[in-house]
């Protein structure tokens, strides 16, 4: 037997999507200024734990608050202003070298696509102008302060921005319910509740996997600095630092950063070097798997690692740096939608 199906629609329909659409036409015209107040509820959501202990010891909300940017900001500021420039120079004159490094595996002929890579790294555009931005960069940190202020303004599209993220963070930060009354004036009265949860969930999420990427990114890295400085590997800070930040791919990011010094530990000191370097990645990706990683990383409910490479790169391709920074919570925020969605469904079959 057939079903007649009649759709109708009435004025007040028409209304609201016209006024649906016409939200969406503002916001994206709007967005760089909705990426930079998400971005301070996020950098409010993430200091907030640091606000509620000192809160809870009888410490007023706006000096913990106080204490709390001036310990954040003054340490991003000043692992920037130290550790940067050093980082900034081995970078360069590391990239400045690459086709050196390679030209002394003498790769076979018959490997065109590896044969060719060293000509290619030392004539392509990308190479020449990663290398000038290098160079700019230790430029503008030579003048000191001023351009630690400079590079963290370019991350965040201007100085004007850097403030403004900071501004809206700090007042979201010094209520209590600051972020929770954003989203019960941006939400349809309906689904308040379930935003607030959403987010609440979302928010212990994100620290947890936070916490746990810190702490393993910290350790990994530490442990290869010290092994390289002991051999005496030339760019020993920025291979530890770039093997720090590989190990957002778990388990095999630290044998992937690995494959660069071992290219190093061949050029300088030949295959007895470079099988040394192996052996330490070796060690420490072992380390890593079977004590670091089941202790820390198991152990807290983050998010899947796949999830987490898969929205970095969406984000860096859609809005840069901050879309990178936000990458993550968006990420954890959308895990968290969808296990809702997959109970209901459950619970409705």
């Amino acid at each position: 037997m057939e079903k007649n199906i009649s759709v109708s629609i009435t004025p007040g329909t028409i209304v609201t999507a016209l006024f649906v659409l016409l939200g969406a036409y503002v916001l994206w015209l709007l967005r760089d200024l909705a990426l930079l107040v998400v971005t301070a509820i996020v950098i409010a959501s993430a200091i907030e734990p640091g606000v509620g202990f000192f809160v809870r010891h009888r410490v007023p909300r706006f000096v913990a608050a106080l204490l709390m940017y001036v310990l954040v900001f003054g340490s991003v500021f000043a692992l920037v202003y130290f550790f940067f420039p050093p980082i900034i120079a081995d970078a360069a004159s590391f990239l400045s070298t690459v086709p050196q490094y390679l030209n002394t595996l003498n790769v076979p002929s018959s490997f065109s696509g590896l044969a060719n890579a060293a000509d290619f790294l030392g004539s392509s555009h990308q190479a020449q102008s990663m290398l000038a931005t290098l160079v700019a960069l230790q430029n503008a940190f030579s003048s000191g302060s001023s351009g630690v202020v400079q590079l963290l303004a370019t991350f965040f599209g201007g100085i004007f921005s850097l403030v403004l993220v900071i501004v809206l963070s700090f007042y979201f930060a010094l209520q209590e319910t600051g972020v929770d009354d954003f989203l019960r004036l941006v939400m349809p009265s309906r689904h308040e509740a379930y935003a607030l949860n959403l987010w609440k969930r979302a928010q212990k999420k994100i620290g947890l996997w936070m916490q746990g990427q810190i702490l393993l990114s910290v350790i990994v890295g530490v442990l290869v600095y010290l092994g390289l400085l002991i051999m005496g590997l030339p760019y020993a800070l920025l291979l530890a630092v770039f093997t720090a930040i590989a190990e957002i791919i778990p388990i095999f990011g630290s044998l992937m950063a690995g494959a660069a010094a071992v290219v190093v530990g061949f050029s300088q000191g030949g295959i007895a070097l470079g099988l040394v370097v192996m052996g330490l990645y070796v060690v420490v990706n072992q380390f890593e798997t079977n004590l670091i990683y089941p202790l820390i990383v198991k152990k807290v409910v983050g998010i899947p690692p796949l999830l987490v490479i898969i929205a970095l790169i969406a984000g860096g391709t859609l809005a840069g740096f901050l879309g990178v920074l936000l990458s993550v919570p968006a990420a954890a925020v959308l895990l968290e939608f969808l296990s809702d969605f997959d109970k209901k469904k459950r619970a409705n079959a």
